[in-house]
């Protein structure tokens, strides 16, 4: 031992300039690790482009959907003598097949990965596996049928997998919910008080209902063997104002047998239009699979014959979402087009990757999809002007407020061919963001205001998708788009939107979100926005948001976040993603949090888990449909988020400070 300043140290203990000669040296290491992963990262993504400048991944979600379309084939093909077989029958086997992959050990299908099987997949695989011609005795329907049975039977499923049933007479239409088509002749806008999505199924949903009647199975067909013994076959027993719902549901199946006929043809041409109205310019109504399926049922209920030039194309469009292999087919819920290239632009664009061609191509793509025409969301804002962005192809009825503001967010990097059209188009966006902002200071997906509670309370209603209310998520964009323009936090919009986001912080520090799973995507997003107001009071909410998201953080240094976080209110651990990973150190780095261990060792997951070609692998399930019901599978979330956040901590890695020197160390 020897004396050092009065302290003993070890004899081996290295002196005080090789110690910052070797964090140095580490430095500079990790440093020329970060530019490699980022310039990999960088090329794999710009090598997706399409050459017409867009970005789209794949976007997949569970087996329901393969499911409803052997229910969709059965409708439109009805059976004749002898084995059902029509003319679709390869793709129904390779529906099957995707489906038979997909079933878990314990017999059934969950709509999350890693979550458990969920009663109304594996009863929607189970009836699918049935009408397609899988027998009874197959060991894949036996343990299917186990799992049901375990599960709740049949009556324990949701109103839309029991009125899909009915049509077909495998549940009996008593007990399930009308939807009468009379909805479009209401007073006072109801329909618009529903989410977008759920008026876009519920509206062709009420023409099958009134007019499909119930369509043949293959002979001797049912599905008796899934409904649990012990459980009655009832209307959703519910309380309070379900229970007023429930009785009005029993007046409305009155009124179909002994009503005004005339009131009820009206209703229906109503409808009719109103959902032709919405497939015109658009790919598909709604550009989302249930109403584009139910949209197909209704015109074929309607009498349109086979080659009606709408039904054709409704049909194109509907098949244009499908993913087929040689052996296999897969559903895509909707396309993503105008999202994948917003993200994809940002972040190559905040990495200062992208080839200034190529962000053009994509700007001047960008414009050809600006949405110009009034939609659903003119009823409640009627003098407000056009200019936004759908999430896919075409979808001109709805434009949303997320894929709006990360367009504006896109466009700081990108230079259209035309710069003033390019600059009118931004002002009209920036216009629409701000006349769509709903009374609580936050934004929601397509509506303004769309929180009627009280429709939560209809038969109908458990899809968990009534409305579509104003979300941290969405809101925490918006914010950076408007204060990457200009606006600050004397911009009464502004102000309000931050009062917003502070008074849906939850105790733990966290944030809710809608759109992706979930309070690690809630908290990012809430973070940046607040960052980009600058506004003081905002101090309090991150210095409660810090903590929360290094407690999180798993031991390998990433982080993920399950499904079951909806089901639970609350954050629920999961293994390490990508995506996941990459939204928690953007939420850091909002902070300020750019030298913490935390933070160094999040982004030493990044650099280890990158594959050879510049990509990182995602097993779990990072997107959110309707939360409980509905997840999704976004397949380049794990490609552009990771780079977006090694793009915002480029300048503390590269530059050899602390930061770099903190994660060769971790």
């Amino acid at each position: 031992m020897r004396e050092n300043y009065g302290y003993v140290l070890p004899a081996a203990a290295p002196d005080l300039q090789a110690v910052q000669r070797t964090s140095r040296a580490a430095a500079s290491r990790l440093a020329l690790r970060f530019d490699q992963v980022s310039q990999s990262a960088s090329k794999a993504l710009v090598g997706m482009q399409h050459t017409d400048g867009y970005w789209s991944g794949k976007l997949t979600a569970d087996a329901t959907l393969e499911s409803d379309y052997v229910l969709l084939e059965l409708w439109l093909n009805p059976p004749g003598e002898g084995p059902w077989n029509p003319p679709s029958r390869q793709r129904i086997d390779k529906a099957v097949a995707s489906i038979r992959a997909r079933q878990l050990p314990d017999g059934g299908w969950n709509i999350y990965e890693g979550g458990p099987s969920e009663i109304n997949a594996t009863s929607r695989a189970y009836v699918a596996m049935k009408i397609a011609g899988v027998p009874a005795s197959d060991p894949t329907m036996y343990r299917a049928r186990q799992r049901v049975l375990a599960l709740g039977g049949l009556q324990g499923c949701n109103s839309y997998t029991k009125i899909n049933l009915s049509l077909f007479g495998l549940y009996p239409k008593q007990y399930v919910p009308s939807i009468p088509p009379e909805l479009v002749l209401l007073p006072g806008n109801l329909l618009y008080e529903m989410s977008s999505w759920t008026r876009a199924i519920v509206v062709p949903l009420s023409i099958v209902q009134a007019l499909g009647g119930v369509r043949p199975v293959p002979e001797g067909l049912d599905v008796e063997e899934l409904y649990a013994p012990d459980k009655r076959i009832a209307l959703p027993k519910r309380e309070g104002l379900s229970i007023f719902f429930n009785q009005a549901d029993r007046l409305v199946k009155v009124w179909e047998r002994r009503g005004i006929k005339d009131i009820r043809k009206s209703a229906i041409r109503d409808a009719e239009h109103w959902m032709l109205d919405r497939m015109r310019l658009s790919d598909g109504l709604g550009a989302i699979y249930p109403s584009m399926m139910y949209s197909i049922m209704a015109m074929d209920a309607l009498g349109y014959e086979k080659d009606h030039p709408d039904l054709l194309e409704a049909l194109r469009q509907f098949h244009n979402l499908i993913l087929e292999t040689g052996e296999q087919l897969q559903f895509q819920p909707c396309v993503s087009p105008v999202w994948d290239t917003a993200i994809a632009m940002f972040a190559l664009g905040e990495m200062g990757q992208a080839e200034p061609a190529a962000m053009t191509r994509a700007a001047d793509w960008l414009l050809t999809k600006e949405v110009r025409r009034k939609g659903d969301w003119s009823v409640k804002r009627p003098d407000l002007s056009p200019g936004g962005w759908a999430f896919e192809f075409a979808n001109e009825y709805y434009p949303d407020i997320d894929d709006t503001a990360m367009v504006l967010l896109a466009f700081l990097h990108a230079k259209a061919s035309d710069p003033e059209k390019q600059a009118r188009a931004e002002r009209r966006a920036i216009n629409w963001l701000l006349g769509m902002q709903s009374t609580d200071g936050g934004w929601a997906a397509f509506d303004v205001d769309n929180n009627w509670q009280m429709l939560n309370k209809v038969p109908f209603a458990d899809h968990n998708a009534m409305l579509d209310p104003t979300c941290p998520d969405i809101t925490g964009r918006v914010l950076e788009a408007l204060c990457s323009r200009g606006f600050t936090c004397k911009d009464p919009a502004i102000e309000r939107a931050v009062q917003y986001l502070m008074a849906n912080q939850k105790p733990d520090g966290s944030w809710y979100g809608r759109w992706g799973v979930n309070y690690v995507y809630g908290t990012f997003l809430a973070l940046r926005g607040l960052r980009a107001s600058r506004h003081s009071a905002a101090d309090l909410a991150v210095e409660k948001a810090v903590p929360w998201l290094r407690s999180i953080q798993n031991a390998d240094g990433g982080w993920g976040e399950s499904c079951a976080s909806y089901e639970m209110h609350r954050y629920m651990p999961g293994p390490s993603t990508a995506s996941q990973t990459a939204w928690a150190l953007l939420g850091l780095a909002a902070t300020g949090d750019t030298h913490s261990s935390a933070l160094a060792r999040g982004v030493r997951y990044l650099l280890d888990t990158q594959l050879a070609d510049g990509t990182w692998d995602e097993k779990f399930t990072t997107g959110t449909g309707f939360p409980n019901v509905f997840y999704l599978t976004y397949h380049l979330y794990r490609q552009y988020f990771p780079l977006l956040a090694l793009a915002v901590l480029a300048p503390h890695f590269r530059s050899g400070r602390p930061a770099a020197a903190n994660a060769e160390a971790g």
